[in-house]
């Protein structure tokens, strides 16, 4: 297996496509970086951005530069001393415009008959293919036939054979689907989706034949093309993880493998699947926590609940935002889970309890029955009244053989995407820092000895997996965090400033409202759209005082005029301003902190594209922005002077010693420090590679710095950040001295 040093995720598109990314080669060999880690790269529905609407398997998507950039793109990399790793997207492909996809255009012409009806995972029983694609305003005038095809408005649908010579509306009649209205989309949708995207439907790689022919030109990177490593996206949707693993392994086995896999505090990866590990939200979760200061748990409860009057608990909203997406826009999964127990009654409401109290992401029964054990005895304490008919479903769903406990474990993790990452997560307001992909709002910081823990677990257990800050997917960039991390150390000095936002733009939904001046407190005066753009997806998702269908837009008026407020109102502006400028000093101190840490603890640190500089972005597509590798590129020449930037810097040494000195970094042992900031240091060893970096700086600022406190270094060492040379009980105020961190290696 070749295991990267490092990886640089690249977001490739037609305006950043195989050949722009060919040219930042160079960069990355300079950077430090071990291997190019390139987004979803197959045919993908015309103007995606993202690529996780695949419509064609067999080729690399000519808006992405198709194959002709992809060599160029392999040759640069070999040229430059870099891997490659892929993502794939093997639960779900794009049948946004049927005509796009040609094997979903085939279902729809021949129905069960098509040679691709065991590609999708269809409820054939139920009939027609439901397509929920017509407006409220529908009326069969709308439809036409034009070349052989029935077209309503941009949307294009095959006509079966033996139909064409009809009416539009009576060839619609005689189709294998259906045209519905969008509306019926979450209630009787009778394909299997991702999460409550219509457009995205469910792939059955469990068929051996499904698997190779969606395989077969990801095999030909790994073989062919001798491709590092592939990153596995969403396998939770997948009817057997495991099996699709080992197959996987077992075409690729020199590739190195990680899984976009969610855990739950307390969750671990199943150790028998044959993988690197997961792509680091576990570990970005770890870090957080690491740099919170935990005795601002208590104020910063107590302000949110004076604000908003939100006295709920983390797990309560996560059991109401699990509820409210069962019940809403995904009762069509649930309603399909019914239809496999028709002889239990309240088969429906069970189900759907069950799904709400489901404490983790999916379990792979047998493995993890644990898990489903602890839901059982949740909804029945929570509904007593459905105790008999959760009872008669129990067993089933412990039953692998079971097609009720496989597809009860493909939904799972669709009711906990939906009803907790982007539900919950914009309605439990207490501290937005911690709502974030794969962390645990309920939990508030971690001292120094439980971070090492974990970090000693992750070196025995899984010393290959990723380690990352920002994703594509993650809620808010990195720095946003490192910014929102002084609020915990200045609660009191917070308090007086929200309190006067509050007052000064109220938002019918306070909770909400205190999301946005947290928002503003992390990121600052970003460009004005871009915020507006964030409020929109944020105030939708949370689904509380507004909607995605039927938004309300007095609501969504007042939310706005807030925001605009910030910009506007001089009163408010300086006082943001004022509290920006108070914590900017240490907000960089945790961001290179936080950083360093990231990319030295045990794991393959992974550099998602643009964050060696500030990173202040929103959830995505904010996220996905253009990068200006230019500027960077201009930058890390100039290392060492003013302009260079501290944390580009800190990313270069770290990843170039890496990528140089593998051997500094096959350990992993904690270095404590003493004397009165003893909790303000974060260090360990990693075979040679000694990390040191300052944690909840404004307390140590108020202690007047670090006075009497030393760490003791196991030898000699060099700091590679400024060529300084340490040993024995070393004074952290000279060693850090000049920068918040050291990056100490043997000389």
């Amino acid at each position: 297996m070749a295991i990267p040093a490092s990886t640089y995720r690249l977001q490739i598109r037609a305006g950043f496509d195989l050949s722009a990314a060919a040219g930042v080669c160079r960069y990355l060999r300079d950077l430090g970086v071990g291997a190019v880690y390139c987004s979803p790269l197959l045919k993908a529905a015309a103007g995606s951005d993202h690529g996780y609407d695949v419509v064609d398997h067999e080729q690399i998507d000519p808006a992405r530069g198709g194959p002709g950039a992809w060599s160029e793109l392999l040759d640069a990399a070999r040229s430059a001393g870099l891997g490659v790793v892929v993502d794939i997207v093997p639960n779900h492909a794009g049948v946004a415009d049927a005509s796009q996809n040609a094997a979903w255009w085939d279902v729809l012409t021949y129905g069960e008959a098509s040679r691709f009806a065991p590609w999708f995972d269809i409820e054939w029983a139920r009939g027609r293919v439901l397509l929920p694609v017509l407006g409220d305003d529908f009326t069969p005038s709308q439809l036409s036939v034009v070349d052989g095809e029935l077209r309503y408005f941009e949307h294009r649908f095959p006509i079966a054979p033996g139909t064409e010579g009809g009416s539009p509306a009576s060839a619609h009649d005689r189709q294998v689907y259906e045209l519905v209205n969008f509306r019926r989309a979450d209630v009787d949708q009778n394909y299997r989706r991702f999460f409550a995207v219509t457009t995205l439907a469910g792939l059955r790689v469990e068929d051996e034949d499904v698997f190779a022919a969606t395989h077969r030109e990801i095999l030909r990177w790994t073989s062919r093309d001798r491709i590092d490593g592939l990153r596995v996206d969403h396998p939770d949707g997948l009817v057997d993880p495991e099996g699709y693993l080992w197959r996987l392994a077992s075409e690729a086995p020199r590739a190195w493998i990680t899984v976009e896999k969610i855990l739950e505090p307390g969750e671990v990866l199943p150790p028998s699947w044959p993988v690197a590990g997961t792509t680091g939200y576990d570990a970005l979760a770890d870090v957080t926590n690491l740099f919170l200061d935990q005795s601002g748990e208590e104020p910063l409860t107590d302000l949110y609940v004076e604000l908003t009057g939100d006295h709920r608990d983390f797990h309560e909203h996560m059991i109401d935002g699990k509820r409210h997406v069962v019940t809403t826009i995904l009762q069509a999964e649930v309603s399909r889970l019914a239809r496999l127990a028709p002889d239990v009654e309240d088969s429906r409401s069970a189900l759907a309890e069950l799904l709400v109290a489901f404490p983790v992401y999916r379990s792979y029964v047998p493995t993890g029955s644990e898990y489903l054990a602890e839901a059982i005895a949740a909804a029945r304490a929570a509904r007593p009244d459905l105790a008999d008919a959760i009872n008669s479903l129990a067993t089933r769903l412990g039953d692998p053989a079971d097609e009720l406990a496989r597809r009860f474990q493909q939904t799972t993790g669709a009711v906990m995407a939906k009803g907790v990452e982007d539900t919950a997560y914009y309605r439990y307001n207490r501290f937005i820092a911690l709502n974030e992909v794969g962390g645990a709002p309920a939990q508030f910081g971690r001292s120094v000895a439980e971070f090492h823990r974990a970090a000693e677990a992750r070196q025995r257990d899984w010393p290959a997996a990723m380690t990352t800050l920002s994703t594509h997917d993650t809620k808010r960039g990195e720095d946003v965090r490192a910014r929102l991390f002084t609020l915990a150390e200045i609660p009191d000095e917070w308090a007086r400033v929200a309190r006067f936002l509050m007052a000064a733009a109220p938002v019918a939904n306070p909770a909400f409202g205190y999301l946005i001046w947290q928002t503003f407190a992390g990121v600052g005066f970003i460009e004005r759209e871009r915020m507006h753009a964030y409020a929109e997806k944020a105030m939708r998702e949370a689904s509380d005082g507004t909607r995605w269908i039927d938004p309300d837009l007095g609501f969504e008026a007042s939310v706005h005029a807030a925001v605009d407020t910030a910009y506007d109102d001089r009163a408010v502006h300086e006082v943001l301003e004022r509290f920006l400028a108070r914590v900017e000093p240490f907000a960089r101190v945790n961001s290179v902190s936080q950083k360093l840490v990231a990319l030295t603890m045990p794991g393959i640190p992974d550099v998602y594209q643009g964050t060696e500089f500030a990173e202040d972005s929103l959830v995505d597509p904010d996220n996905r922005r253009p990068v200006d590798f230019g500027a960077r590129a201009v930058a890390l020449t100039e290392l060492g002077s003013e302009n260079g930037g501290a944390k580009l810097a800190v990313v270069a040494a770290a990843l170039r010693l890496r990528r140089d000195w593998p051997g500094l970094f096959e350990g992993y042992t904690s270095l404590l420090a003493d004397g009165s900031a003893a909790e303000h240091v974060i260090a360990f060893n990693r075979g040679g590679a000694v990390t040191v970096a300052t944690r909840l700086p404004i307390g140590l600022g108020a202690k007047g710095g670090w006075g009497d406190t030393v760490l003791h270094l196991p030898e000699r060492l060099t700091n590679v950040l400024d060529g300084s040379a340490h040993a024995g009980a070393v004074q952290l105020g000279s060693l850090l001295a000049d920068r918040p961190v050291a990056l100490l290696v043997r000389e």
